[in-house]
């Protein structure tokens, strides 16, 4: 980013001299570039920099999609060179190539573009693109499929050449554990799970055949088959890089490893399943980048934000997070960890396992198979002067027990139970054999939630709402309370937006996910109900007293907003409403 650019966004007062200044030191710390950093931490939208970069540098915008660049374009500019210089082909008439720069002022990229025109005796059209539209393309160089094909090809080509006495079964087997190509193919293979934004990798025998399939968005993908002859070699490579024994195919194993991916270093957590066709193996793809976030950007607003926040200041008590499991719970602790991290507080966590690492939070990994478990883990961790205490999960008497003390003598104590919502909690506690009189000062907030699919904002559609949507929207809205309502805006007709699909979002019409939640604040009125008669019916009716946000209402107001489709939430709810 040129000295100039900068100069006029801050005369535009898109951004301060205060910001450019921290910017670069951080710039110069980090050794990262200017501009990805502004984006980053959100100080002037991408679509609003690059529009201002066009104007600045008197050169057009162009908006790019995938589909619109063809293999044989790319092969005018070198993958490397698109990459060091962030410059993408994008079409060619006659002996004019149209290239998309993400910085046209830059004169490395200038150099590199003058060198294309004398090496193929061509003139270039340079246009300004952004660096979503820069990344959106540059995947055209590299697909899951063509780049596995071709290491594939080059490992069966190698082993062609044989051994005699072999058979080449066997020989398959033990080249490729041997030999680079296995390697590279799983490297690739993790690779476009992170480009891909998957949350998990299934490794599995299918028939005759090797399935790779990605979870993005909470639904399975299948994204690539193979000869089933490699599973063995990439089941022993995963496990090489995991630490776990190659020789026991018998029994599940669990390990975990880390490798540098697309300049992140990422985690991943591998489980290997024997079944009658093969190991079946499951990576969990634990990126940061993706888990430790702010309340806000994973959904808490409003009401709710306003009682996570408050609780985060309480000295002692429980923070309790239910849901099914994939709900995100362990998400929503990390935030609460992060917000709370200090170097005035101890935080203490017993996880099984640790997903993500936070600099400053002494993390633990239980291990029931040599008796360290949660309920023993807690007696050592009220030994260590705690703060804070995270559980990752209360699944039993013993452990709930000690997280109840642990929460009425002076720490802030967070863990999970398997609830459906909110008001289940109370009743689980009893269950789990609490004391009904021990509820009531150690409860401080239930939190219940939901991962629900974002709707893609580049092609989300608004629409008007039939009469039953708009009947289902307009109840739910009705039972809030009176200074909630106030914050929501219904119009007359009323509009909601609705996925449509496009290549951004590989045609899904989604782009991610967001949290809905509910949140259940212990009161004078439910200690007096916990404490005499704790039915579920009772506790829900002095939810609806206290205004609850319920998970089906929060879902709405982020319909409203523009963020989820009325279709997911109904569903994620567990509700059969039928659309006309």
């Amino acid at each position: 980013m040129s000295p100039e650019f900068i100069q006029y966004l801050i005369k535009k007062n898109l951004i301060s001299e205060e910001q450019i200044s921290n910017l670069k030191d951080q710039s110069e710390r980090e050794g990262r570039i200017l501009e990805d950093l502004i984006l980053e931490q959100r100080i002037i939208p991408e679509e609003n920099l690059f529009r201002e970069k066009s104007e600045f540098l008197k050169i057009p915008l162009r908006h790019i999609h995938e589909e619109e660049i063809s293999p044989q374009i790319l092969e005018e500019i070198p993958e490397e060179a698109a990459k060091r210089y962030r410059m993408i082909p994008l079409g060619k008439e006659e002996n004019i190539l149209e290239v998309g720069m993400v910085n046209p002022e830059d004169l490395s990229s200038q150099a590199a573009l003058n060198f294309i025109e004398r090496q193929k005796h061509i003139k270039t059209k340079v246009f300004v693109i952004s660096i979503s539209d820069f990344l959106t393309a540059f995947k055209k160089y590299r697909t899951l499929k063509k780049e596995v094909k071709k290491e594939v090809e080059r490992a069966l080509g190698e082993l062609e050449k044989g051994v005699v006495g072999i058979t080449p079964q066997k020989e398959i087997e033990k080249r490729l554990e041997e030999e680079a190509p296995i390697s590279k193919i799983v490297t690739v293979v993790l690779r476009h799970a992170i480009e891909g934004d998957a949350s998990d990798i299934h490794v599995e025998p299918y028939g005759n055949q090797l399935r790779i399939r990605y979870r993005v968005d909470g639904i399975l993908y299948s994204s690539l088959f193979l000869e089933k002859s490699i599973l063995p070699s990439f089941v022993s490579r995963i496990k090489v890089m995991s630490n776990l024994r190659i020789d026991e195919t018998r029994m599940p194993q669990d390990g975990r490893f880390s490798a540098q991916i697309s300049g992140r270093r990422i985690d991943f957590r591998v489980a290997t399943f024997p079944t009658v066709q093969g190991e079946k193996v499951v990576l969990r793809v634990l990126d940061p980048k993706n888990a430790i976030r702010d309340l806000p950007q994973l959904g808490f607003r409003g009401r709710n934000l306003r009682i996570i926040e408050k609780a985060m200041k309480l000295p002692f008590g429980s923070i309790v997070f239910c849901g099914p499991t994939g709900s995100g719970k362990s998400t929503s602790q990390y935030a609460i960890l992060k917000g709370l991290n200090s170097e005035e507080i101890n935080i203490v966590s017993l996880e099984d396992p640790v997903e993500y690492w936070i600099d400053g939070v002494n993390q633990s990994h239980v291990r029931p198979e040599i008796g360290y478990t949660f309920a023993s883990g807690l007696r050592q961790v009220v030994r260590q002067d705690p703060d804070v205490i995270m559980v990752g999960e209360v699944r039993d008497k013993e452990t709930a027990d000690l997280a109840t003390h642990a929460a009425l003598t002076g720490h802030l104590v967070l863990f999970t139970l398997h609830t459906n919502n909110a008001i289940g909690a109370i009743p689980r506690l009893i269950d789990l054999g609490i004391e009904k009189f021990l509820i009531p000062p150690s409860l401080k907030v239930v939190i219940s939630q939901r991962l629900i699919r974002k709707l893609c904002p580049y092609c989300k559609e608004k629409v008007k709402t039939n009469k039953e949507e708009e009947k289902i929207i307009k109840t739910e809205i009705e039972k809030l309370l009176p200074e909630d309502r106030k914050e929501v805006k219904i119009t007359d007709p009323l509009y909601i937006w609705k996925p449509k699909g496009c290549p951004r979002c590989a045609n899904k019409g989604t782009r991610g996910r967001l949290g809905i939640f509910e949140a259940l604040t212990m009161t004078r009125e439910l200690e007096e109900i916990v404490v005499t008669a704790p039915s579920e019916g009772k506790i829900e009716a002095e939810a609806r007293r206290q205004g609850i946000v319920t998970l089906k209402q929060d879902g709405i107001l982020k319909v409203l907003q523009g963020e989820l489709a009325l279709e997911e939430v109904l569903k994620s709810v567990e509700l059969k409403e039928e659309f006309t």
